[in-house]
């Protein structure tokens, strides 16, 4: 667990020093998205990048307008398919949350993982799902049988979210990591599976930063 803990302050450390690094026209990107030329790594194209961007933007917005302070919802789209996290107070505003998601452009899925609840999470539990994915994440680093970058990874309640365009080894490694790490309670995955031929093949396109919508706001 040490070791995997001075991974993750290691990759934080590299992080922050590159993003210091970087001049004002390469901003950091925060919640899924990755710096500078770590996106080059990233396996989806830079469009299906922008669409994920942009589905976030303006569902978020959509969902805001309709529905106000009465639900909270983390959007996540990657590839085009979107993870609803988050709280909602019936389950009539859950669902709407899928309808209004499901409206937006370049959206293929929708996977409404939102809880009915009466009360939101604690600032500890927040903490711990925010520590947890930092072990889960620490944990794919220390594996050298897979690619960490490949994987998006969210915490809602003790409940990990996997996400990524990997193959059925990969996917089941990594499930297989993740529900040995402490705290975890559920393991979600929700990865489009490609094949081993498929993945070499996407290693061979050239991938370039995605360019930054200009009225995008920042991603937490």
């Amino acid at each position: 667990m040490k070791q995997r803990f001075q991974s993750l302050l290691m990759t934080s450390a590299a992080t922050l020093a590159l993003a210091g690094s970087l001049s004002a026209c390469f901003p950091l990107l925060v919640g899924g998205a990755a710096v500078g030329a770590m996106v080059a790594v990233d396996r989806r194209t830079s469009g299906a990048q922008l669409e994920d961007e942009g589905i976030e933007l303006r569902g978020g917005g959509r969902v805001r307008d309709a529905l106000g302070n009465r639900v909270r919802v983390d959007i996540t789209s990657y590839n085009r398919q979107v993870l609803l996290t988050g709280q909602a107070g019936s389950e009539q505003d859950k669902q709407a949350v899928e309808q209004l998601m499901g409206r937006v452009e370049n959206v293929r899925a929708v996977v409404n993982e939102i809880a009915v609840a009466g009360t939101t999470p604690s600032l500890q539990q927040r903490t711990n799902d925010t520590l947890i994915t930092g072990k889960v994440k620490a944990s794919f680093i220390d594996a050298k049988d897979l690619h960490a970058n490949a994987f998006k990874v969210l915490t809602e309640r003790g409940t990990v979210y996997l996400m990524g365009l990997v193959t059925q080894r990969e996917a089941d490694r990594a499930t297989q990591i993740t529900r040995t790490v402490s705290g975890v309670q559920r393991v979600v995955r929700i990865f489009e599976i490609v094949t081993e031929e498929e993945l070499q093949r996407l290693s061979r396109e050239p991938r370039q930063p995605a360019p930054r919508p200009a009225t995008a706001a920042p991603q937490s």
